[in-house]
């Protein structure tokens, strides 16, 4: 058997969408968005967030969607990364976190300055009020299991 040789090619300038392959998407985060469209996740969070936020008709850049920047804290979280450079880099990288982010492949991820302006912008409360909605819904699926709380303040 020959010696396969990487050869200097150009590549090609444009590719079709339906060109790229997939491979299997990552079991979790398939299972956590059915979970999350289900108990209706992005409609609820965009309406506890919807005050922290100007009017559609404002002019400028639209801000990204709550149920994507809850979501990229998701993945910081199950993934133990801890900066949003991190986050960013992780979900930009992943074919499949751009689907559990709702993302088409031509789409941008937020970038990290987005999400720690979203951050600043929405205080506490909605965070608690956002992961209490998930802490319910898999409370609710019987996926929950504990009786003790632990909170870290640092």
């Amino acid at each position: 058997m020959s010696m396969g040789r990487r050869k200097g090619t150009q590549p090609s300038l444009w590719v079709a969408c339906n060109e790229i392959r997939q491979g299997p998407r990552h079991r979790f985060y398939e299972k956590l968005n059915e979970l999350l469209r289900e108990a209706d996740f992005d409609r609820k969070a965009e309406a506890l967030c919807s005050v922290h936020y100007e009017s559609d008709t404002t002019p400028g850049r639209r801000s990204v969607a709550p149920g994507v920047y809850f979501r990229m804290h998701m993945v910081g979280y199950f993934e133990g990364i801890e900066s949003e450079r991190g986050i960013e880099w992780r979900c930009a990288d992943s074919l499949s976190l751009r689907g559990f982010l709702g993302l088409e492949i031509t789409d941008r991820v937020p970038d990290h300055s987005t999400l720690s302006r979203t951050r600043k912008r929405l205080p506490s409360e909605i965070h608690h009020a956002v992961f209490g909605i998930v802490l319910k819904m898999v409370e609710g699926k019987g996926l929950l299991k504990g009786r003790v709380l632990g909170v870290d303040s640092t």
